[in-house]
Parts: structure tokens; sequence; C-alpha cells
């Protein structure tokens, strides 16, 4: 069977702990889209960690961890997460990287960065990993797969087509020096070999795995608002975080897709630039910011503050809605533990004074107004609690409310930032 854990809103909804937590249960993990731009913050018994790359599978030995086609492959910055975990104690994980997966290049990460600079405050948000510059080359055609690494004649004459372009870009545009070919050519080379022996037909591996009744689980990065068809563009990243897509970026046959869990904050946050309906601001903000997730709400690999507002339920039930969630999971709902009362996001007003109730286009996104309601808060630290029957009745309310109006079922909640801290519902 193969099951997909996604966002559902703008990204950091507590993935990675959900399917650290899953993949107990599984076979094969897969990472099918994105690369080292967002991390998944994971909290077990070999302490706290951040992963970029890595599937979240990485801390079980039953576990195949795989690396889809579908991903921007940083090899220096996986080899590093490897050896973070394994300098922690923890065994080296099972890993296989796609043969078609493509390689970031050092240029990928150095555009991304001027570009930024260039446009100053009409910047994208963009964290600086090379992400854009990356999935604009895989769809120009001038990529790099991860098995051109090993044919020398190959490499060169594509890396000599891409730099025709890139040296007039850095001279012309960026006044930077241009990349030189050789130099470049080595570090591939040598970057190939470290990964040689994980390197594999990752899609045929998968199609005989899910033929044989393996457990399959696939990883997506960020969340539906993220997306670059659906969500709210250009403040989006460059590969869908659907799992539709994750058929795609995995290689594997959509018929197979059986439960798709979208997870979701009890509360809402961000990290990157774009319009962010429910957000708050000034000491209620900085309050739930300090309170969010294990050490605050800060970016898992950039480190900067998210942004935070109430629950958005309108821009949740239309993520539900296009990831195609057979279901919803709720974390962080110990950090509303102090307050009174608990506003949730149930429209938008526009521009013109219509309530709306279903999620706009961004040009109308922008200048939408949150219709709020408020719920009894329950004023009481709810970690440690094991049952879901246990909780306080206004607690178990709110996440009805949460069902109800995202119109999609809830039957996994998050009580703390650990991943044995979740409640059946």
């Amino acid at each position: 069977m193969v099951q997909a854990i996604v966002g559902a809103n703008w990204g950091d909804e507590g993935k990675g702990k959900v399917t650290d937590l899953l993949a107990e249960k599984s076979d094969i993990v897969v990472r099918f889209q994105g690369g080292a731009n967002a991390g998944h913050t994971i909290i077990n018994d070999y302490g706290r960690f951040s992963l970029h790359l890595l599937p979240s599978g990485a801390f079980h030995q039953n576990v195949v961890n795989v690396i889809g086609p579908g991903v921007a492959l940083n090899v220096e910055a996986l080899l590093k997460e490897v050896k973070n975990l394994t300098d922690a104690g923890v065994p080296q994980p099972r890993l296989m990287i796609s043969d078609r997966c493509q390689v970031m290049l050092p240029y990928h990460v150095d555009f991304d960065r001027f570009e930024e600079e260039r446009l100053g405050k009409q910047s994208f948000g963009s964290t600086k990993s090379g992400i854009a510059p990356f999935y604009s080359d895989k769809f120009a055609k001038v990529g790099i797969q991860v098995c051109q690494l090993y044919d020398p004649q190959m490499l060169r004459e594509r890396l000599e087509i891409a730099l025709v372009k890139k040296n007039v870009l850095l001279r012309e545009l960026y006044g930077k020096e241009e990349v030189q070919l050789d130099q470049l050519m080595a570090y591939l080379q040598d970057i190939g070999e470290k990964i040689r022996p994980m390197v594999g037909d990752t899609t045929r591996f998968l199609h005989e795995a899910d033929k044989a009744g393996k457990t399959i689980l696939l990883e997506g990065q960020l969340g539906t608002l993220r997306d670059p068809d659906h969500g709210i563009y250009p403040y989006t990243t460059s590969s869908s975080p659907l799992a539709g897509f994750g058929c795609i970026g995995a290689g594997i046959s959509p018929m197979s897709l059986k439960k798709i869990y979208a997870v979701t904050k009890a509360y809402s946050s961000a990290v990157g630039a774009g319009p962010f309906v429910s957000e708050i601001f000034g000491d209620a903000a900085k309050e739930l910011r300090d309170r969010g997730g294990d050490k605050g709400e800060y970016g898992a690999t950039t480190g900067r503050p998210r942004s935070v507002g109430w629950f958005d339920a309108v821009a949740t039930r239309y993520g539900a809605m296009v990831q195609g969630a057979t279901e919803l999971v709720l974390t962080n709902l110990d950090v509303l533990g102090y307050l009174d009362e608990i506003p949730v996001c149930v429209a938008y007003e526009t521009s013109q004074g219509e309530r709306i109730t279903d999620f706009p286009t961004t040009p109308t996104l922008m200048h939408c107004k949150p219709v709020l309601e408020t719920l009894k808060g329950w004023k009481t630290d709810i970690r440690g609690i094991t049952r879901y029957e246990d909780l306080p009745d206004a607690c178990k309310e709110y996440v009805d409310y949460i069902e109800r109006v995202t119109e999609t079922p809830i039957h996994m909640v998050s009580n703390g930032p650990k991943r044995s801290d979740i409640l059946y519902r």
C-alpha cells in the first residue's frame, strides 16, 4: 500500500514527526520533490534533528529511504545530514538515490542568491538554496542527472551547453566571476563517486516493492499553498508538494496511492513571503511564536521567525481538497493551552466587502481580511495526556470544530513535540 504525508497549508505543519511515527510500520519512505530548502524537525530517543533531504524514515533500520527522481539533490548537504545522524549515534540509514534524480549544482545556489539580491524588496522570499534555478534548468533540459555523472563525455558536453548562458548572466547581469568547466567537472565527478554505492533504479525498486505488498510512504515538503499551480503564485516553491505529484516524483502508479494524510497545525504559521490572511502581529504574535513547537516557530532550515496566525479554515479546507486528503492530522494542539478564547478564521472579506469561503487567487487574496469566530479555550497544559478521551471538553470541542469547518476527518492529534505525543481519536 502507498500512503502520502503532505502539508495542507504553507509548510512547517509538523510532517516530519508524523512521517517518523508512521515509518515504524512502513517498509520504504520516499522523498519525492523539493530539496534542502525546507526542513522537518524530529524529536525521538536519539535527540532533536532537522532533516532537509533525508527521508524521515532515516531513524528506522527496517526502512529503505529513497530519494526519488523529483528531488533537487544537493549531494554535499545529503552527506552532511547522514554524518550528523551517525555522529549522534543513529545507525547508518538505508539510503537509495534514483539514478534519474537531478543534481543541484553550485551555480544554482549562486544564481538563487544573486537574483534575490537583485530583486530586493520584490524578492519571493527564497531560502537561497538554489531551488528555482535548479528546476528552471531541469525543465529547460540543461540539468544534470545522477546517471550522467558517470559518463564523462556526456557530462562535459552538457555542461558546455549550460555554461554558455550561465557565464553570460554571471558576467553581464550580476557582475560575477564565470564558472570554469574543468573545475566543475572535477567537482561533479568527485561527488558522484561519493554516492555511487547508493545510486540505483528506484523506479523499478518501488514498483516491485508495491507489487510485493510493501508499505510505501511518500513524504512531501512544504504544503499546498506553496504549489506553483494551485498555491499563492508567485510566492511558491518550484516543485509540486501535492500528493498527486508524489506518484510522479517518486515514480509509482497513482492507482497504488490509497491514503493521503494532510498535516495542519491547530493554528497557522508560514515561512516566506506572500499573503497570509489570518496572520497576527505584535505581542500576541510573539507569544504564539515563542510557545509554538518545541523551540518556537522558527524555520528548521533558515532559523527565520515564522509568521503566525489563527487557524485558517478557508486555506486548510482548500489545502485538504487539492491534496485529496483522506484525513487531516492536527498538530501543536498543546500550544493553544494558554488562551482564554481561540479565534478561528472561517471566511475572508474581500476589498469589495464580499464574504467568501472559497480560497481565491493571489490578487484577491492580497486584499482579504479574516472573518473570525471565537471558541472557548481550555486553559490547561495538555502535554502528557495519552488518551484522546482525557482531553478537556473545550479542547475536544475545538478539534470537532476544526473537523467540521474543514470538511475532513481528523483521527490523529498531536499534543507535544515528541514523536510519541500523538493521540488517536
